[in-house]
């Protein structure tokens, strides 16, 4: 499945996955998307608290290369 924002490539250093979560709202602001829609990425990203979870929702929405 390709993620809702293709053009948004999002890579860091840090296995943390709130880095990850960071650096895409940083991408998005940067697109110049929405706030309401960062806010929704936000609380998507941020809603199961599982590092896996983060990471998978973090994919839904950008391209996260490893």
């Amino acid at each position: 499945m390709e993620p809702r924002y293709p053009q948004i490539r999002v890579r860091t250093r840090s296995r943390n996955p709130f880095a990850l979560v960071a650096a895409i709202r940083e991408e998005l602001r940067r697109a110049r998307v929405g706030d309401e829609e960062i806010r929704r990425f936000s609380r998507q990203a941020l809603a199961g608290g599982e590092p896996g979870r983060i990471r998978e929702v973090c994919r839904n929405w950008a391209v996260v290369d490893r």
